[in-house]
């Protein structure tokens, strides 16, 4: 890849869990060696999601990594800028660089606006509007295609329990919201 003036966005690989770290050391790090007219922002994709906190037992917003394992950096690609980013603590390597001292592809404009505009969105609950005693069919799953009677709903972790019929008897399942449909 030849090296170029414009400043683009790319994705590195960390270690799971480390990224927040990678974050702030990449920022250190293009801070201390004069790099900031080359590395310009460092973002760890996250979205907030309703979760049941386990102490309490309510409802919380959390943040949730969109992409576990993965920072996106913009930056503008020289050997310098690139020799600073790759060597940072925890980072295992960019995506799309295929080895051997290459360089890596840059996002598409397109995934760069689709990952920028979920940053900071609430992800909304899953509601449901499901009742004991109606059917469902299985759309996703190890019983998709078949039908289902609702026995129980549990919406603090969004799944149901189904009474389904296999092999001429009643068989007790549980399914997530997300893998049923109403019929």
């Amino acid at each position: 890849m030849v090296e170029t003036a414009e400043k683009q966005w790319y994705v590195l690989h960390t270690y799971s869990g480390y990224e927040n770290k990678v974050k702030e050391n990449l920022k250190s790090r293009a801070q201390s060696m004069g790099m900031e007219n080359y590395i310009f922002d460092v973002i760890v994709p996250a979205s907030e999601e309703r979760v049941k906190n386990g102490r309490t037992g309510k409802m919380e917003m959390q943040k949730k990594k969109t992409f576990p394992g993965y920072v996106i950096v913009e930056m503008v690609m020289t050997d310098r800028s690139w020799f600073v980013v790759r060597n940072t603590p925890g980072v295992t390597g960019f995506v799309g660089s295929h080895g051997a001292g290459s360089k890596p592809a840059p996002l598409l404009p397109t995934e760069v606006e689709d990952i920028l505009a979920k940053q900071d969105q609430e992800v909304a609950p899953n509601e449901h509007n499901f009742e004991i005693g109606e059917t469902v069919k299985v759309i996703e799953g190890a019983f998709e295609g078949l039908e289902g009677k609702i026995r129980e709903i549990n919406p603090e972790h969004h799944k149901l329990n189904l009474i389904i019929q296999m092999f001429g008897r009643d068989t007790d399942t549980e399914v997530e919201f997300s893998q049923v449909q109403k019929i």
